[in-house]
């Protein structure tokens, strides 16, 4: 019997941080087990070691990489499986900060080839819901150089430099690789980023782990990997619009965009050679395709095969969601 692609889940791989929280659980419904608490959930992951695996279907207990072993392009694209092989391209996960990150940065592609033989790291954030009075930091509130931040660095005084953003539900911020940045208290999101996992933390505020160890600073590293380009604003302004596409990000690593519908949407993507992603934050629909349809909640990540170009995205009670994929 020759398998065929349809919409695919996978099942939820769970991270308990330093930082991490219980809305994962809470809010998006999602049981961590007997983790302490859940500061991320990897919900489609080509990463080495935590490697996605289909959730459900006839390809249940597959995983991402020997998906696109076997598929190829009719996974991934064209383009993207000539450039990428069978290493999946994106990363998409929910962070749930209980108290702050780390400020930190990550490497540009270039950087990240010489240093770690791997991708930069170039990221969105989609603000799921913000606790009141929550913010978080990206980049920085001044002209900057390296030599002027690394002395703010050592007279102990780093904070003063950063740019802080008050942040509410569904605000959206793109930070290409380079950008120092940090992810606030009290913020529940959705990141769509690189795959990547490196990160180079610059300061964490002194804190300690269970056995009275600080974490690993990488500051030295992160001098070179920061951008020091000053901009006068840093969060994406987009206007919301019922029931059509609103692009968010467009970047040479991914676009994406918002969709907010209260009724039944078609989506062609017979112009694309590419993969689509979908991350339900709201609502209830069904991903209707030639061979089937699948139920869709809050919470919920799909990867839509590229060979599938045409969906209708049925809903009696509404949805918003992202719609990712590459150019």
């Amino acid at each position: 019997m020759q398998l065929k692609l349809y919409p695919l889940k996978f099942k939820t791989i769970f991270k308990d941080k330093i930082w991490g929280g219980q809305k994962i659980k809470t809010i998006l419904g999602k049981d961590f087990g007997k983790l302490p608490n859940c500061g991320e959930t990897w919900e489609i992951s080509g990463v080495e070691g935590n490697i996605s695996e289909v959730a459900e279907g006839h390809l249940e207990g597959m995983n991402l990489k020997e998906l696109i072993q076997k598929f190829e392009a009719a996974l991934v694209g064209e383009k993207i499986y000539e450039k990428f092989g069978d290493e999946f391209p994106l990363l998409v996960k929910f962070i749930d900060a209980n108290d702050d990150l780390s400020i930190q940065v990550h490497p540009n592609d270039e950087l990240a080839k010489a240093r770690h033989n791997g991708h930069g790291k170039t990221e969105m954030w989609y603000i799921f819901q913000a606790d009141h009075g929550s913010q978080l930091i990206t980049g920085f509130n001044r002209k900057m150089s390296k030599e002027k931040f690394l002395d703010y660095f050592e007279r102990g005084r780093i904070m003063d430099v950063l740019n802080y953003e008050k942040v509410f539900n569904d605000d959206v911020f793109y930070l290409p690789a380079g950008r120092v940045h940090t992810i606030g208290k009290g913020l529940l999101l959705a990141e769509i980023q690189q795959t990547s996992d490196t990160t180079y933390r610059i300061y964490d505020f002194d804190r300690v782990d269970d056995k009275g160890n600080k974490r690993e600073l990488h500051v030295d590293e992160s001098l070179d990997a920061i951008d020091y380009t000053y901009h006068e604003h840093y969060k994406t302004m987009y206007q919301n619009k019922l029931n059509e596409p609103v692009k968010l990000v467009k970047s040479p690593y991914f676009i994406t965009n918002k969709l907010e519908c209260t009724k039944d949407i078609e989506r062609d993507y017979h112009y694309l050679d590419s993969f689509i992603i979908y991350v339900c934050m709201s609502g209830e629909l069904n991903i209707a395709y030639d061979g089937g349809s699948i139920e869709v909640k809050m919470g919920d990540c799909v990867l839509l095969p590229a060979e599938l170009k045409k969906v209708t995205l049925e809903t009696t009670s509404g949805f918003k969601m992202l719609e990712s994929y590459i150019s």
